[in-house]
C-alpha cells in the first residue's frame, strides 16, 4: 500500500469564449443564489484557496467514486435534453462517470445505480447515505436552466472522510455544450485527485476511412476526446491524411491529395475554410505545427532524396532542414520549440534522431536491431512515442533515446499522439484478419488499453491541447 498525499486546490481551470465558461467566483449575482431550504451555494476566494491537506491509503485504481445525478432547482425544457434539465442532470452524470473510468484510475460507481440528491443536498450531502456505500470521494454537481436559454452547472467534489468539500467549479454554457461541463467536471476531479494536468475537455481528429482496400475514401474528422460529438470535415472528393491541431485548436493542418498532387491545407475549424500552405508534383508527407503556431514542417522528395522542410503557417518559402542522402521523415518539435525529433534511414534502416529547430546538430537517439519510426515528443517534454517498426508495436523512450518501454502489443499498430497532459498515448491499430483499422489508446503504464468509438474505420489519430 502506499501513501499519497493528494494535490492542493488547483486554480480554476481555463474559462474560454468559445464554452462562455464562467467560474462561479466570478459569476455571484447567478451561481450565488441559494439554493431551497437554506443551503447556500459559496464561492471560492481564488487568492485564499483552500486549506486542507488529504491523504490516501491506497492505489488510486481502488479509489471509490460516487456519481449521483446532478441535481435541479426545477425540471425546464432545454434543447439539450426534451425531458428537461433533469434528466440532462443523469446525462451529465453518466458522461462524467464514463470519463473517470476510462481513464482507467479509479473505479467510480454512476447515476443508474445511485440515489439522486435533492438540490439542496448539492451543498449539504447526506453523508449517511453515501458513507454507506463505501465511497470515499462523492462528486455532486446541479443544472440551471436560465432566463437567457443557457444552461448553469455546477461541480463539486467531497472527500467523504474528512466530510468536507475539496473543490468546486462552475460554467455558464449554451444547451449544445452540455457536454463540455461535464468534461470539465471530470477534468477538476482528475486534476485535484491526482495533481495531473486534466485532458478531457479536448478533441481529435482523425481520417475515417471507408470502401475497399484498394480503393479507400480517406476523410478528415473530428470528435471529443471519447467519441461524441463526431462529424466529417472533408468530403472524400481527395484523399486526406495526418492532420495536426493547431497549439490553439482554432486550425487543422493536414495533408490532402487532389487530382494526384500533395497539398497541405490549413482548416479553419470555426469558419469552415481553408487555405493553402504549400502544394508540389514531389510526394509530400507529415505536415506538423511548430509550438507558437508560426510555422509547419513536412518531408518532401526530391530527385530521390527526401528531407525535412520548414514553411510559414500562412505559407511563402519553405527552408530545407535537412541534407542528409536517405529518406528524413516525421518531424515533431519539442514542446519548447527548440528541437525537432525525426526519423532517418540514414543509417541504413528507419532510426530516430533529434536536431536543433533550425536543423543543426543532427544527432540518432535509437540504436539496436528495431526500426524506430513516427516519433512524437510529449507535451510534458519528458518522453518521445514512437512505432517500433520491427514488430509495429508503439514505444516510449526519453528524449535521449533511454528506457524505452513498449505499450502495446497489438498486430500491428502505428502513428502515435499524445494526450494533452502527455500520460495517455493514442494510436491506429491494423486488424490481422481484416484489416480494419481503429483508434486506440494507453496510458504509460501499458496498462488501460482501450478503444475508441467511431463510425467508420480510423487512422491517422491528432489528439489536440485542453480547448480553450
Amino acid at each position: 500500500m502506499i501513501s499519497r498525499i493528494l494535490a492542493p486546490l488547483l486554480a480554476p481551470l481555463l474559462t474560454g469564449a468559445a464554452l462562455i465558461a464562467i467560474p462561479l467566483s466570478a459569476q455571484n449575482q447567478d451561481l450565488g443564489e441559494a439554493p431551497p431550504e437554506g443551503g447556500v451555494i459559496e464561492t471560492v476566494d481564488e487568492g485564499e484557496g483552500l486549506n486542507v491537506s488529504v491523504s490516501y491509503e491506497g492505489r488510486l485504481d481502488d479509489l471509490g467514486i460516487a456519481i449521483p445525478a446532478f441535481a435541479t432547482d426545477r425540471n425546464v425544457p432545454t434543447p439539450a435534453n426534451q425531458s428537461g434539465t433533469s434528466a440532462l442532470g443523469l446525462e451529465l452524470a453518466r458522461v462524467i462517470t464514463s470519463d473517470l473510468r476510462n481513464n482507467g484510475l479509479f473505479k467510480p460507481t454512476g447515476p443508474d445505480s445511485l440515489p439522486t440528491p435533492s438540490y439542496s443536498e448539492i451543498t449539504a450531502p447526506a453523508w449517511g447515505t453515501w458513507s454507506s456505500r463505501n465511497a470515499e470521494m462523492l462528486v455532486h454537481g446541479y443544472v440551471r436552466g436560465r432566463s437567457d436559454g443557457k444552461l448553469t452547472i455546477g461541480c463539486y467534489l467531497y472527500d467523504m472522510a474528512l466530510r468536507d468539500e475539496l473543490v468546486r467549479e462552475g460554467w455558464v454554457v449554451p444547451p449544445s455544450d452540455w457536454r463540455r461541463a461535464a468534461h470539465k467536471c471530470a477534468d477538476l476531479v482528475y486534476s485535484r485527485l491526482t495533481g495531473e494536468s486534466p485532458f478531457f475537455d479536448s478533441r481529435i481528429a482523425y481520417i475515417a476511412e471507408t470502401g475497399p482496400k484498394d480503393n479507400r475514401t480517406k476523410r478528415l474528422a473530428i470528435m471529443d476526446s471519447d467519441g461524441a460529438n463526431h462529424r466529417f470535415i472533408t468530403t472524400g472528393r481527395s484523399t486526406a491524411l495526418t492532420p495536426r491541431y493547431s497549439p490553439d485548436y482554432r486550425q487543422l493542418v493536414y495533408l490532402s491529395y487532389v487530382d494526384g498532387n500533395p497539398r497541405i491545407y490549413v482548416y479553419d475549424v470555426g469558419t469552415g475554410s481553408q487555405t493553402l500552405v504549400t502544394e508540389s508534383a514531389n510526394p509530400t508527407f507529415a505536415p506538423r505545427w511548430s509550438p507558437d503556431g508560426r510555422y509547419i514542417l513536412y518531408s518532401m522528395a526530391v530527385g530521390g532524396n527526401t528531407d525535412i522542410y520548414r514553411v510559414p503557417a500562412t505559407g511563402g518559402q519553405s527552408v530545407r532542414l535537412t541534407d542528409a542522402p536517405g529518406i528524413d521523415i516525421g518531424g515533431s518539435f519539442s514542446p519548447d520549440g527548440r528541437q525537432i525529433v525525426f526519423e532517418s534511414d540514414r543509417s541504413g534502416n528507419q532510426q530516430c534522431y533529434v536536431m536543433n529547430a533550425d536543423g543543426t546538430n543532427q544527432r540518432r537517439i535509437s540504436f539496436g536491431s528495431s526500426r524506430c519510426a513516427t516519433p512524437e515528443w510529449s507535451p510534458r517534454g519528458d518522453q518521445i512515442a514512437f512505432t517500433n517498426a520491427s514488430n509495429f508495436n508503439i514505444y516510449v523512450m526519453t528524449p535521449s533515446g533511454g528506457n524505452a518501454r513498449r505499450l502495446t502489443s497489438g498486430w500491428q499498430d502505428e502513428a502515435p499522439t499524445w494526450s494533452p497532459n502527455g500520460r495517455i498515448v493514442q494510436f491506429f491499430r491494423t486488424e490481422r484478419n481484416s484489416g480494419n483499422t481503429g483508434l486506440w489508446q494507453v496510458d504509460l503504464t501499458g496498462e488501460n488499453e482501450r478503444q475508441l468509438p467511431t463510425p467508420v474505420d480510423g487512422s491517422d489519430p491528432a489528439w489536440g491541447p485542453i480547448l480553450p
